[in-house]
C-alpha cells in the first residue's frame, strides 16, 4: 500500500471484537408516511451488530463481522458496504440457495405506533447459521464476541448457535449480548424466558427499560439487576435520560480465558467466567443522556453499545464508557439513517472529560460530530 510504514514480522490480525448475526439491505423511504403511501425508498444496510462492527472500525478497532448472505447481487452489496467501513467479512457465508435478507421500514421510532417494519427475511441465509454452518474458530481468539437477541428470533438453528456461543466454556471471549428484542419477530410467546437465558449467559449485558417493561414486567434498574445477577456488566440505558450500569468484579473460576487480555497490558474488560460466580456487592454508575436533536432515532442502541465496547476496550473507566456510549448514539440520532461514523476519538474524550455541569449543557444537533462544531447550548 502507497505510503504505508513498514513494519517487522507478521501483522497481528487477531481481531478486537468479533459481531456475529445478519445484516439486510434495508429500504427507507423517501418521506414520512405509511408505508402503503410512500413512493420510492433508498436502498441502505442495516442490522444491529454490523452497524455494531462498521461503528468500532470506524473508531480504529479490529473487528470481524460473522454471518451469512445469499450468493445474489444484495449480499454482494452488503459484504462490499461492510467491508468498505474497514470491518474483516472473510468469515461470511455464503449460501446459493437461500437469499439475503431484505426490510422496508417508515421513518418512526420502533416504540410508537406508527412505526411500520415489513421483513422479508423468512428462510434468508442468515436464518441458516447454526453450530454446523458458523464454525467456532470464526469468533475464537477475540477479546469481545457481540451478539444480540435478533438472532436468536430468526430460527430454531440460530437459537441453538447462540446457546452455544454464550455457554461457559474455557478460552471462551468475553461475550456481550444487547437484549434488542423485536416483538415481530418472536411468534411463539417464549421471547422473555430465551432472551433472559441468554443474558444470563453473558459478560455484559445491554437492555433498554422499555424494553425490559415489556418482556419482564419492569422497568427499574435495580429490579432487572435482580432477575439478570450474573452478568458482570448490566447497562440499563433510559432511553434519553440516562444508563445506569451495574458491576461487579468477582474473579472468575479457572483463571483468565484465554485470548481475552490485550496485548501488551492487562485487560480492560472483565474476562469471561467459565463457572457461575456467587452474588457480589454491585458498583452501580449513572450517566445523564445529553440533550439531542433528534432526526432519526433508528440505529441509537448499537451505536452506544459500540461507544461503550470501544470505551472498555481502551480501558476506561465506567462512567467514561457510558458517556462514550451516550455519544455514539448521539452520532445515529442526529443523521437520517441507521448509521453513522462516530465522532473522532480526541473530539470524544473532550467532551467526556466535561465535568458534570458542563456535560449538563451539551446539546448535540445535526453535524455535531465535527471537531470545529459547537456542541454546548448557550
Amino acid at each position: 500500500m502507497s505510503g504505508a510504514t513498514p513494519v517487522d514480522g507478521p501483522v497481528d490480525q487477531t481481531p478486537d471484537v468479533v459481531c456475529l448475526g445478519e445484516s439486510m439491505v434495508t429500504f427507507l423511504p423517501s418521506r414520512p408516511g405509511r408505508l402503503a403511501d410512500v413512493p420510492a425508498f433508498t436502498r441502505a444496510i442495516g442490522g444491529a451488530e454490523s452497524n455494531v462492527a462498521c461503528a468500532l472500525a470506524a473508531a480504529g478497532h479490529r473487528v470481524r463481522w460473522v454471518g451469512r448472505v445469499g450468493r445474489d447481487g444484495f449480499g454482494d452489496h452488503l459484504v462490499s458496504v461492510i467491508g468498505g467501513h474497514g470491518v474483516d467479512v472473510t468469515a461470511v457465508g455464503r449460501d446459493p440457495h437461500r437469499p439475503t435478507g431484505v426490510y422496508f421500514r417508515t421513518d418512526q421510532d420502533r416504540a410508537t405506533d406508527a412505526h411500520e417494519v415489513v421483513y422479508y427475511r423468512a428462510g434468508s441465509a442468515a436464518s441458516a447459521m447454526s453450530p454446523s454452518t458458523v464454525p467456532y474458530a470464526s469468533v475464537a481468539g477475540a477479546r469481545i464476541l457481540h451478539v444480540t437477541g435478533i438472532t436468536a428470533a430468526l430460527s430454531a438453528d440460530c437459537l441453538a448457535l447462540m446457546r452455544e456461543l454464550t455457554a461457559p466454556r474455557p478460552g471462551r471471549p468475553l461475550v456481550s449480548f444487547d437484549v434488542n428484542h423485536r416483538a415481530g419477530l418472536w411468534r411463539d410467546g417464549n421471547a422473555a424466558d430465551v432472551l433472559l437465558g441468554l443474558a444470563r449467559g453473558a459478560d455484559v449485558v445491554f437492555v433498554g427499560a422499555d424494553e425490559a417493561e415489556r418482556l419482564w414486567g419492569t422497568a427499574d434498574p435495580a429490579a432487572i439487576r435482580s432477575l439478570l445477577p450474573e452478568p458482570s456488566v448490566l447497562v440499563v440505558k433510559r432511553g434519553g435520560e440516562d444508563a445506569v450500569a451495574f458491576e461487579h468484579r468477582a474473579a472468575p473460576r479457572g483463571g483468565p480465558a484465554s485470548g481475552s487480555a490485550p496485548r501488551g497490558g492487562p485487560s480492560p474488560v472483565p474476562v469471561a467466567p467459565v463457572a457461575p460466580v456467587a452474588p457480589v456487592r454491585d458498583t452501580v454508575t449513572r450517566a445523564p443522556a445529553p440533550c439531542v436533536t433528534l432526526v432519526s432515532p433508528v440505529g441509537a442502541g448499537d451505536a452506544f453499545a459500540a461507544g461503550f465496547l470501544s470505551a472498555a476496550l481502551r480501558g476506561l473507566g465506567t462512567a467514561a464508557r457510558l458517556r462514550h456510549g451516550h455519544l455514539g448514539a448521539a452520532a445515529v440520532l442526529t443523521v437520517p439513517g441507521d448509521f453513522a461514523a462516530p465522532p473522532r476519538r480526541g473530539h470524544a474524550d473532550r467532551l467526556v472529560a466535561l465535568d458534570d455541569a458542563a456535560w449538563g449543557t451539551l446539546h448535540l444537533g445535526p453535524g455535531w460530530t465535527g471537531d470545529d462544531q459547537e456542541v454546548r447550548t448557550p
